[in-house]
């Protein structure tokens, strides 16, 4: 992003009728240009509010510097919680606002304190919910995924995907597909075994895995339908990595969310935010080392799914499906963003 820098003057001093420019926080050394220009500008973020809030404002002092001190929630959040993380900060200082892909529904108390923090207006644009496609290589896959779970008890399959940056390595791949296996329960599974030309490393499923598991689960190595998958009145829980479009999928359709591998960016922030809130459950891991067991998977699918000490994760994903899956209410979030630029219009360009 640093290459774009240098045109990017140039660029918007063209732009006559530019009234506003949103960016993310790759090219964090935007706000000054724009700021210097007269534009308004407006940080985009499709992480929460909560990820967001961890992020250290201008006006604060962090004097955190062992590693041990980011496992504790900053100072300048003022209530309890157990979310903590560090996340970029420069863009977040030089613009104009900040919208975040969340709604008021969803973490009321993690917009107000951002707001607060930053002390610059907090736009929530909703949760942004996947629009469903079709595409011309998804409709055999899917075929066959649909006479698989057509045949299966409702609420009975565990959808398990971690995304297309999370990568398990062959160690805990070995005791997903072992913990699924103990469960007894049925699964479809979304798996990489190539990770592509950056990441050349070969995952393989535990031998024998396929032949016993072939009357329990359907294992995917190509791309898959995910909201067809979840939108299947077999599927109760989804096994996921946190990732915020993941989640929003997940709860649009009401299922309940088993969570492992938060590998980067905001997924760890999501899980405890989702697990503070009862609306998912994060598999335990060794506090020390990060690792987890074929067991403790097992036992956690069981849980979600199945048991009584669950319930409150089902409970609480069907109670948040008319919040996620309402268009016409999250639509309004986005109308509420375009009413605040149209009434905040670019300010009198600065003659350099």
């Amino acid at each position: 992003m640093t290459t774009s820098k240098s045109p990017c003057p140039s660029f918007l001093e063209s732009c006559d009728d530019l009234d506003c420019v949103l960016f993310d926080f790759a090219p964090y050394w935007l706000p000054d240009i724009a700021t210097s220009l007269g534009i308004p500008n407006v940080i985009f973020s499709i992480f929460t509010a909560a990820a967001l809030s961890c992020v250290k404002p201008a006006s604060a002092v962090d004097d955190r510097s062992k590693p041990e001190d980011f496992t504790f929630p900053p100072k300048w959040v003022t209530f309890p919680t157990n979310v903590t993380l560090r996340l970029f900060e420069e863009g977040m200082r030089g613009c104009d606002m900040i919208a975040v892909r969340s709604c008021m529904e969803f973490e009321p108390e993690w917009l107000h304190l951002l707001e607060e923090i930053h002390g610059k207006p907090v736009i929530p644009v909703g949760v942004l919910a996947t629009t469903e496609y079709d595409t011309g290589e998804e409709n055999q896959t899917w075929r066959s995924m649909k006479d698989w779970l057509d045949k299966k008890k409702k609420g009975s399959v565990v959808y398990i995907a971690f995304g297309s940056e999370a990568n398990p390595s062959q160690v805990e791949l070995t005791e997903i597909a072992l913990g699924l296996e103990l469960s007894g329960l049925p699964f479809i599974w979304v798996i990489r075994k190539h990770r592509g030309s950056v990441d050349t490393e070969s995952i393989e499923l535990p031998e024998g895995f396929d032949k016993r598991t072939r009357a329990q689960g359907l294992v995917c190595t190509s791309w898959a339908p995910q909201l067809k998958i979840l939108a299947h009145d077999s599927v109760g829980g989804f096994l996921t990595h946190s990732g915020w479009s993941s989640v929003v999928e997940a709860l649009q359709h009401a299922r309940a969310l088993i969570i492992l591998l938060t590998f980067l960016a905001d997924q760890g922030i999501n899980a405890r935010v989702l697990e503070e809130k009862k609306m998912g459950y994060s598999i335990p891991r060794n506090e020390k080392s990060g690792y987890f067991t074929r067991d403790s998977v097992a036992e956690s699918l069981r849980l979600v799914m199945e048991m009584e000490e669950g319930k409150v994760y089902r409970d609480k994903a069907k109670e948040m499906r008319p919040l996620f899956a309402d268009k016409d209410q999250q639509d309004k979030y986005v109308e509420k963003l375009l009413d605040h630029l149209r009434s905040h219009g670019r300010i009198k360009k600065i003659k350099r």
